[in-house]
């Protein structure tokens, strides 16, 4: 079963104990999922940072306050970025450049956030037109939705010029406490989860979130990738953990229930799969199915622009899972679109 041990969320500003030298605070997001939750290890001189929210006047100003409130006169020993999305470094290089903040980051998270927050805007539209297009999506409404998508790196403040890398098979000393380290994959490429045993406390990120699946999305980049199956297979590396392990998400609210909650995001998973492998077998083989007709019957609501990026990439990173399997084949259209049939 899955518990919420606490019933509110700090206020804007506001840190909470959540455990013995580990508080929470949250910052505002501009989407519909509008919050992240962020984490202040250390309850003496020297604390470390975890995530930073997107860079907004709003998100400046509160890291503000609590560096002149909460925070006030201690030593910020570094920032741990979890993965490069912009809710969790957008303002890394803002807070290593007026803060004087070390930035620690696993080499493929800063590889990542190089190459989505730091090329030029009309390179990285025209990249995620074509993806779209090839997911079967009209043009029309690609081109809405990749400059909606395009949007993101403007909430990175910039991409820091070095990072410290994180080394996943040595623990981090934090808040007097030593941190294992977990890697996550499949919703980004080498996230970091940070687990306590003295406390019993896991941050974990967006790799395990209470009520909700992080995106597991195909990236434009690498259009044959599997982070479906990286993903549900890295849920193994957190069986060991304690079922009583306090786990501090990086959306909704800390919850007991770790290994309740892994069954179920596998569950979510394996029913989502079974519903794409009946899309592409729902019509004759002769007329297989784009991408955006199995999103259709993996999202049946009306999605924003926004959304049908991030909905497309989940589809795909679907449907790649069964094409491993063998129980999906794709093909091209002649307007190079991909296509997709159930395996005879």
């Amino acid at each position: 079963m899955v518990q919420y041990p606490f019933t509110d969320a700090p206020a804007p500003g506001q840190l909470i104990e959540v455990a013995p030298a580990v508080n929470w605070l949250r910052m505002p997001l501009p989407f519909a999922l509008n919050h992240i939750n962020l984490w202040v290890l250390g309850d003496g001189d020297a604390v470390t940072l975890v995530d930073t929210g997107v860079d907004t006047s709003a998100t400046r100003e509160l890291w503000g306050q609590i560096f002149a409130g909460p925070l006030a006169g201690k030593t910020i020993e570094r920032l741990i970025c979890t993965h490069f999305h912009p809710d969790h470094m957008g303002l890394a290089g803002w807070l290593k450049r007026e803060y004087g903040i070390a930035v620690h980051m696993t080499p493929r998270e800063y590889d990542a956030a190089k190459l989505w927050h730091g090329q030029q805007n009309d390179t990285l539209i025209e990249k995620l037109i074509g993806y779209l297009i090839s997911g079967g999506i009209p043009e029309e409404v690609a081109r809405t939705a990749a400059a909606q998508r395009g949007k993101i790196p403007s909430l990175v403040s910039s991409v820091p010029e070095a990072i410290v890398a994180i080394d996943p098979t040595a623990p981090i000393m934090a808040g007097g406490l030593a941190w294992r380290i977990t890697i996550g994959e499949g919703h980004a490429p080498q996230l970091v989860t940070l687990f306590n045993a003295e406390s019993k406390v896991l941050i974990s990120s967006d790799q395990i979130l209470p009520q909700i699946s992080p995106n597991i999305s195909v990236s434009p980049y690498t259009p044959d990738a599997n982070p479906l199956k990286l993903f549900i297979d890295g849920f193994a590396r957190f069986r060991d953990l304690p079922e009583d392990t306090l786990v501090l998400p990086s959306h909704r609210m800390p919850f007991h229930g770790l290994h309740t909650r892994i069954e179920a995001l596998i569950a979510h998973h394996h029913d989502r799969l079974e519903a794409a492998r009946t899309a592409c077998a729902a019509p004759a083989a002769a007329s297989p199915v784009t991408a955006f007709k199995v999103m259709a019957a993996l999202f049946p609501r009306t999605l924003d622009a926004h959304q049908t990026f991030f909905a497309l990439g989940e589809t795909v990173a679907h449907l790649n899972y069964l094409m491993a399997e063998g129980q999906v084949v794709r093909t091209s259209r002649a307007d190079g679109a991909w296509v997709y049939r159930a395996a005879a």
